[in-house]
């Protein structure tokens, strides 16, 4: 049954605001809520707080600005322009540069097999193995990798630098990993070679029937041979096999977007990722 607007971005404004609450605590300022994350692992971001009396403000982004600062994390903010349209000039106003990328729905009956789409096979991270937290590791190497180096062309950086930036989780770190494994709120995927080792990874984060892929990413020499394609389609089939109802992701570009088209995707919406302008770091 396709979905209305009002239920579709409905659904994801309670996505939005329940995912990073695994991992983070969250601050409200104004008509924003900061995530803060608990320990280590990628630094979260602020967006319009849901219920909030008021849209947020020039002031609500500076003053947010001051407080990221404050505890050291990036100034980054995120939302859905077709949920909160006025922030678009807002933001702009108050120093930041936004980038205006493609919000993406799948189509489960459009959904690729992995196989079809790349000849490396694609894993499933087990939370109940005991190499758990060294293919976590592995992954976020993949990911640290080849977000240096954005984009779809091949690069330099491949297996040495993904093997340089292993850091195996330990302690609370990794109980938690395992946690929301368990649980089905957090599966990771590898593309996994025989030879070559990890070359593309991402991520399935989810909550109730709401799925989202995330930190999908090829090693730059690994690149053009549909590693990420393959990555994305096998954790779209987890969702969907346990449950999921809506799986999404945003796309960096539009010509990552025609990526996903490959998978079984459809672009949606907007999703606006912004941090300060050159003019105001």
């Amino acid at each position: 049954m396709a979905l209305r607007d009002g239920d579709l971005f409905g659904r994801l404004e309670r996505f939005y605001d329940a995912v990073p609450r695994d991992i983070a605590r969250a601050e409200e300022i104004g008509g924003l809520v900061l995530f803060v994350r608990d320990g280590a692992g990628w630094p979260l971001y602020a967006r319009p707080r849901r219920n909030a009396d008021h849209a947020p403000s020039a002031a609500d982004i500076t003053a947010t600005r001051a407080r990221q600062r404050e505890l050291g994390v990036p100034e980054a903010f995120e939302w859905v322009h077709e949920t909160s349209p006025d922030l678009l000039a807002v933001a702009r106003s108050a120093g930041l540069s936004v980038l205006q990328a493609p919000l993406m729905l799948l189509r489960p009956e459009a959904l690729a097999a992995p196989e079809d789409l790349s000849d490396v096979p694609v894993r499933l991270v087990d939370p109940a193995s005991e190499r758990f937290g060294t293919d976590v590791a592995r992954a976020a190497a993949v990911a640290a990798v080849g977000f240096a180096d954005p984009g779809l062309e091949i690069g330099d950086a491949g297996a040495a630098e993904r093997d340089a930036a292993v850091r195996e989780p330990a302690g609370d770190e990794l109980s938690r990993e395992r946690q929301l494994a368990v649980a089905g709120r957090r599966i990771t995927a590898l593309a996994d070679s025989p030879t070559e080792g990890a070359l593309a990874s991402g991520v399935v984060q989810r909550v109730d029937d709401v799925a989202e892929i995330v930190g999908v990413a090829t090693l730059p020499t690994a690149r053009r041979r549909g590693l990420a394609a393959a990555v994305t389609a096998a954790l779209a089939r987890r969702a969907l096999d346990t449950g999921a109802t809506l799986v999404f992701l945003t796309a960096g570009s539009e010509d990552i977007a025609r990526v996903y088209l490959r998978v079984g995707f459809h672009r949606v919406g907007t999703a606006c990722i912004a941090e300060p302008s050159a003019a105001t770091v």
